[in-house]
Protein backbone atom coordinates (compact mmCIF):
# COMPACT_ATOMS: atom_id res chain seq x y z
CA UNK A 1 0.00 0.00 0.00
CA UNK A 2 1.25 3.47 -0.88
CA UNK A 3 1.34 5.95 1.96
CA UNK A 4 -1.18 8.80 1.75
CA UNK A 5 0.11 11.53 -0.54
CA UNK A 6 0.63 15.21 0.15
CA UNK A 7 1.09 17.69 -2.68
CA UNK A 8 3.26 20.71 -1.84
CA UNK A 9 3.50 23.57 -4.30
CA UNK A 10 6.70 25.64 -4.46
CA UNK A 11 5.92 28.44 -6.94
CA UNK A 12 9.32 30.00 -7.58
CA UNK A 13 11.91 30.37 -10.32
CA UNK A 14 14.45 31.80 -7.89
CA UNK A 15 17.30 29.51 -8.94
CA UNK A 16 16.62 29.43 -12.68
CA UNK A 17 17.89 31.38 -15.66
CA UNK A 18 14.40 31.91 -17.13
CA UNK A 19 11.22 33.15 -15.52
CA UNK A 20 8.10 30.98 -15.52
CA UNK A 21 8.78 27.84 -13.44
CA UNK A 22 6.88 29.60 -10.65
CA UNK A 23 3.72 28.73 -12.61
CA UNK A 24 4.58 25.02 -12.66
CA UNK A 25 2.56 23.89 -9.62
CA UNK A 26 -0.67 25.38 -10.98
CA UNK A 27 -0.08 23.89 -14.43
CA UNK A 28 0.19 20.42 -12.86
CA UNK A 29 -3.05 21.01 -10.97
CA UNK A 30 -4.73 22.15 -14.19
CA UNK A 31 -3.47 18.90 -15.78
CA UNK A 32 -5.52 17.07 -13.11
CA UNK A 33 -2.73 15.58 -11.04
CA UNK A 34 -5.07 15.24 -8.05
CA UNK A 35 -7.97 13.34 -9.71
CA UNK A 36 -5.53 11.25 -11.74
CA UNK A 37 -3.83 10.00 -8.56
CA UNK A 38 -7.16 9.58 -6.79
CA UNK A 39 -8.38 7.40 -9.67
CA UNK A 40 -5.90 4.78 -8.46
CA UNK A 41 -7.47 4.70 -5.01
CA UNK A 42 -4.79 6.91 -3.51
CA UNK A 43 -5.43 9.23 -0.59
CA UNK A 44 -4.30 12.66 -1.83
CA UNK A 45 -4.25 15.97 0.04
CA UNK A 46 -3.17 19.22 -1.61
CA UNK A 47 -1.36 21.31 1.01
CA UNK A 48 -1.41 24.33 -1.30
CA UNK A 49 1.58 26.49 -2.07
CA UNK A 50 4.50 27.47 0.12
CA UNK A 51 5.38 31.14 0.28
CA UNK A 52 8.78 32.75 0.00
CA UNK A 53 10.62 35.78 -1.31
CA UNK A 54 9.93 37.08 -4.80
CA UNK A 55 12.49 36.79 -7.57
CA UNK A 56 14.60 39.98 -7.67
CA UNK A 57 16.17 39.03 -11.04
CA UNK A 58 19.66 40.22 -10.15
CA UNK A 59 23.11 39.22 -11.43
CA UNK A 60 25.25 36.74 -9.46
CA UNK A 61 27.27 37.77 -6.42
CA UNK A 62 30.38 35.65 -5.72
CA UNK A 63 29.10 33.07 -8.21
CA UNK A 64 25.57 32.74 -6.79
CA UNK A 65 22.37 34.34 -8.04
CA UNK A 66 19.77 35.11 -5.38
CA UNK A 67 21.51 33.13 -2.64
CA UNK A 68 19.50 34.55 0.27
CA UNK A 69 16.21 33.93 -1.51
CA UNK A 70 17.27 30.41 -2.53
CA UNK A 71 18.11 29.64 1.11
CA UNK A 72 14.70 30.88 2.26
CA UNK A 73 12.79 28.81 -0.30
CA UNK A 74 14.81 25.66 0.39
CA UNK A 75 14.35 26.01 4.13
CA UNK A 76 10.58 26.28 3.59
CA UNK A 77 10.64 23.21 1.33
CA UNK A 78 12.76 21.26 3.82
CA UNK A 79 10.38 22.02 6.67
CA UNK A 80 7.27 21.14 4.67
CA UNK A 81 8.64 17.87 3.25
CA UNK A 82 10.06 16.78 6.60
CA UNK A 83 6.72 17.43 8.31
CA UNK A 84 4.89 15.18 5.83
CA UNK A 85 7.44 12.38 6.22
CA UNK A 86 7.06 12.57 10.01
CA UNK A 87 3.35 11.93 9.51
CA UNK A 88 4.12 8.86 7.38
CA UNK A 89 2.86 10.60 4.24
CA UNK A 90 4.45 10.59 0.79
CA UNK A 91 5.34 14.16 -0.22
CA UNK A 92 5.19 15.25 -3.85
CA UNK A 93 6.93 18.59 -4.32
CA UNK A 94 5.49 20.51 -7.26
CA UNK A 95 8.15 22.93 -8.53
CA UNK A 96 9.40 25.43 -9.16
CA UNK A 97 12.96 25.22 -10.33
CA UNK A 98 15.30 22.37 -9.44
CA UNK A 99 17.31 24.26 -6.83
CA UNK A 100 14.45 23.19 -4.54
CA UNK A 101 15.63 19.59 -4.75
CA UNK A 102 18.18 20.63 -2.16
CA UNK A 103 15.52 21.39 0.45
CA UNK A 104 13.44 18.35 -0.46
CA UNK A 105 16.24 15.77 -0.45
CA UNK A 106 17.90 17.20 2.66
CA UNK A 107 14.56 16.63 4.43
CA UNK A 108 14.36 13.07 3.07
CA UNK A 109 17.93 12.37 4.20
CA UNK A 110 17.13 13.72 7.66
CA UNK A 111 14.07 11.48 7.85
CA UNK A 112 16.13 8.46 6.79
CA UNK A 113 18.62 9.18 9.58
CA UNK A 114 15.69 9.38 12.03
CA UNK A 115 14.20 6.02 11.08
CA UNK A 116 17.37 4.13 10.12
CA UNK A 117 16.61 3.66 6.43
CA UNK A 118 18.95 3.64 3.46
CA UNK A 119 18.40 6.35 0.87
CA UNK A 120 18.47 5.99 -2.90
CA UNK A 121 18.00 9.12 -5.02
CA UNK A 122 17.08 8.83 -8.69
CA UNK A 123 17.88 12.15 -10.38
CA UNK A 124 16.02 12.23 -13.72
CA UNK A 125 17.41 15.21 -15.60
CA UNK A 126 19.16 16.46 -18.70
CA UNK A 127 21.74 18.09 -16.41
CA UNK A 128 24.00 16.78 -13.65
CA UNK A 129 23.34 19.88 -11.48
CA UNK A 130 26.77 19.41 -9.89
CA UNK A 131 28.16 22.90 -10.35
CA UNK A 132 29.77 25.13 -7.73
CA UNK A 133 30.11 28.89 -7.64
CA UNK A 134 33.66 28.51 -8.98
CA UNK A 135 32.55 26.33 -11.91
CA UNK A 136 29.16 27.72 -12.91
CA UNK A 137 28.98 29.76 -16.10
CA UNK A 138 25.73 31.43 -14.99
CA UNK A 139 25.50 31.55 -11.19
CA UNK A 140 22.04 29.95 -11.38
CA UNK A 141 21.66 27.73 -8.33
CA UNK A 142 19.34 25.29 -10.10
CA UNK A 143 22.60 23.95 -11.56
CA UNK A 144 24.06 23.23 -8.09
CA UNK A 145 21.65 21.25 -5.87
CA UNK A 146 23.29 17.81 -6.16
CA UNK A 147 26.70 19.32 -5.43
CA UNK A 148 25.30 21.16 -2.39
CA UNK A 149 23.66 17.97 -1.12
CA UNK A 150 27.05 16.26 -1.39
CA UNK A 151 28.72 19.05 0.61
CA UNK A 152 30.08 21.27 -2.18
CA UNK A 153 28.67 24.71 -1.48
CA UNK A 154 28.10 27.45 1.10
CA UNK A 155 27.16 26.52 4.68
CA UNK A 156 23.77 28.23 4.36
CA UNK A 157 22.82 25.65 1.72
CA UNK A 158 24.76 22.53 2.71
CA UNK A 159 23.55 22.66 6.35
CA UNK A 160 19.81 22.95 5.68
CA UNK A 161 19.19 19.32 6.65
CA UNK A 162 21.34 19.52 9.78
CA UNK A 163 24.23 17.38 8.54
CA UNK A 164 27.05 18.01 6.06
CA UNK A 165 27.09 16.40 3.61
CA UNK A 166 23.36 15.68 3.57
CA UNK A 167 23.93 12.65 1.34
CA UNK A 168 26.73 10.46 0.03
CA UNK A 169 27.23 10.68 -3.76
CA UNK A 170 27.07 6.88 -3.83
CA UNK A 171 23.36 7.10 -2.95
CA UNK A 172 22.57 8.99 -6.19
CA UNK A 173 21.81 7.58 -9.63
CA UNK A 174 21.50 10.14 -12.41
CA UNK A 175 19.53 9.13 -15.50
CA UNK A 176 19.12 10.84 -18.89
CA UNK A 177 22.05 13.25 -18.50
CA UNK A 178 23.21 14.93 -21.71
CA UNK A 179 24.41 18.42 -20.72
CA UNK A 180 27.31 18.86 -18.27
CA UNK A 181 29.52 21.95 -18.06
CA UNK A 182 33.26 21.51 -18.61
CA UNK A 183 34.42 22.06 -15.02
CA UNK A 184 31.41 20.19 -13.71
CA UNK A 185 32.46 17.03 -15.59
CA UNK A 186 35.64 16.77 -13.54
CA UNK A 187 33.82 17.26 -10.24
CA UNK A 188 31.22 14.62 -11.15
CA UNK A 189 34.08 12.22 -11.91
CA UNK A 190 35.98 13.05 -8.72
CA UNK A 191 32.86 12.63 -6.56
CA UNK A 192 32.16 9.20 -8.05
CA UNK A 193 28.60 9.98 -9.08
CA UNK A 194 26.80 7.13 -10.90
CA UNK A 195 25.55 8.65 -14.15
CA UNK A 196 23.54 6.81 -16.79
CA UNK A 197 23.82 9.39 -19.53
CA UNK A 198 22.08 9.29 -22.89
CA UNK A 199 25.02 7.51 -24.50
CA UNK A 200 24.63 4.69 -21.97
CA UNK A 201 20.89 4.57 -22.63
CA UNK A 202 21.46 4.62 -26.40
CA UNK A 203 23.97 1.75 -26.18
CA UNK A 204 22.45 -0.39 -23.42
CA UNK A 205 18.81 0.65 -23.28
CA UNK A 206 16.62 2.18 -20.58
CA UNK A 207 15.92 -1.23 -19.08
CA UNK A 208 19.61 -1.87 -18.33
CA UNK A 209 20.04 1.64 -16.95
CA UNK A 210 17.08 1.27 -14.60
CA UNK A 211 18.09 -2.23 -13.47
CA UNK A 212 21.47 -0.85 -12.41
CA UNK A 213 19.97 2.32 -10.92
CA UNK A 214 17.56 0.27 -8.79
CA UNK A 215 20.00 -2.48 -7.81
CA UNK A 216 19.99 -3.32 -4.08
CA UNK A 217 16.85 -1.27 -3.40
CA UNK A 218 15.09 -3.30 -0.71
CA UNK A 219 12.47 -3.05 2.03
CA UNK A 220 14.79 -0.86 4.12
CA UNK A 221 15.35 1.65 1.28
CA UNK A 222 13.63 5.01 0.96
CA UNK A 223 13.44 5.66 -2.79
CA UNK A 224 13.30 9.33 -3.74
CA UNK A 225 12.72 10.41 -7.34
CA UNK A 226 13.69 13.93 -8.38
CA UNK A 227 12.07 14.37 -11.80
CA UNK A 228 13.18 17.41 -13.77
CA UNK A 229 10.82 17.66 -16.72
CA UNK A 230 13.75 18.55 -19.01
CA UNK A 231 14.75 14.88 -18.56
CA UNK A 232 12.34 14.30 -21.44
CA UNK A 233 13.08 15.01 -25.06
CA UNK A 234 11.79 18.50 -25.91
CA UNK A 235 9.73 17.09 -28.79
CA UNK A 236 7.35 15.66 -26.18
CA UNK A 237 8.02 18.16 -23.38
CA UNK A 238 8.73 21.68 -24.70
CA UNK A 239 7.59 23.44 -21.54
CA UNK A 240 10.93 23.84 -19.78
CA UNK A 241 13.44 26.68 -19.66
CA UNK A 242 16.51 24.55 -20.44
CA UNK A 243 15.64 22.18 -23.27
CA UNK A 244 18.36 19.79 -24.47
CA UNK A 245 17.72 17.71 -27.59
CA UNK A 246 18.16 13.97 -27.55
CA UNK A 247 16.40 13.00 -24.32
CA UNK A 248 14.37 9.89 -23.53
CA UNK A 249 11.38 9.19 -25.74
CA UNK A 250 7.88 8.85 -24.34
CA UNK A 251 8.17 5.06 -24.23
CA UNK A 252 11.63 5.14 -22.62
CA UNK A 253 10.31 7.52 -19.97
CA UNK A 254 7.29 5.29 -19.35
CA UNK A 255 9.54 2.26 -18.90
CA UNK A 256 11.67 4.24 -16.43
CA UNK A 257 8.62 5.18 -14.36
CA UNK A 258 7.05 1.71 -14.52
CA UNK A 259 10.25 0.03 -13.34
CA UNK A 260 10.39 2.43 -10.40
CA UNK A 261 6.76 1.62 -9.60
CA UNK A 262 7.51 -2.12 -9.78
CA UNK A 263 9.89 -1.80 -6.82
CA UNK A 264 7.05 -0.66 -4.56
CA UNK A 265 9.59 1.54 -2.72
CA UNK A 266 8.81 5.04 -3.98
CA UNK A 267 8.52 7.20 -0.85
CA UNK A 268 8.95 10.81 -2.03
CA UNK A 269 8.94 12.72 -5.32
CA UNK A 270 9.98 16.07 -6.80
CA UNK A 271 8.44 17.30 -10.07
CA UNK A 272 10.57 20.23 -11.17
CA UNK A 273 11.25 22.86 -13.85
CA UNK A 274 7.88 22.73 -15.60
CA UNK A 275 7.64 26.16 -17.24
CA UNK A 276 4.22 26.95 -18.74
CA UNK A 277 5.67 30.10 -20.37
CA UNK A 278 7.43 27.81 -22.88
CA UNK A 279 4.67 25.21 -23.17
CA UNK A 280 2.01 24.57 -25.81
CA UNK A 281 -1.56 24.24 -24.42
CA UNK A 282 -0.23 22.67 -21.19
CA UNK A 283 1.11 19.71 -23.19
CA UNK A 284 4.17 19.23 -21.00
CA UNK A 285 2.19 19.29 -17.76
CA UNK A 286 -0.14 16.64 -19.17
CA UNK A 287 2.80 14.42 -20.18
CA UNK A 288 4.33 14.90 -16.72
CA UNK A 289 1.08 13.89 -15.00
CA UNK A 290 0.80 10.87 -17.30
CA UNK A 291 4.29 9.74 -16.25
CA UNK A 292 3.61 10.45 -12.57
CA UNK A 293 0.53 8.23 -12.89
CA UNK A 294 2.83 5.43 -14.08
CA UNK A 295 5.06 6.00 -11.05
CA UNK A 296 2.04 5.21 -8.92
CA UNK A 297 1.01 2.05 -10.68
CA UNK A 298 -0.64 2.74 -14.03
CA UNK A 299 0.21 -0.13 -16.36
CA UNK A 300 -1.27 -1.95 -19.33
CA UNK A 301 -1.53 -5.24 -17.41
CA UNK A 302 -1.61 -6.14 -13.73
CA UNK A 303 1.94 -6.64 -12.50
CA UNK A 304 3.45 -7.94 -9.30
CA UNK A 305 5.37 -5.47 -7.16
CA UNK A 306 8.50 -6.31 -5.18
CA UNK A 307 7.92 -8.38 -2.07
Amino acid sequence: MTNPISLIGAPTDIGAGSRGASMGPEALRVANIIPVLQSHGLDVIDRGNLSGPSNPWLPPVDGYRHLDQVVAWNQAVHNAVYAELQQNRLPILLGGDHCLGLGSISAVARHCRDVGKKLRVLWLDAHADFNTNALTPSGNIHGMPVACLCGYGPDVLTRIGGQVPAINPKWVRQIGIRSVDEGEKRLVHEAGLDVFDMRFIDEMGMRAAMELALALVDANTHLHVSFDVDFLDPDIAPGVGTTVRGGPTYREAQLCMEMIADTGRLASLDVMELNPAFDVRNKTAEVAVDLIESLFGKSTLMRKTAA
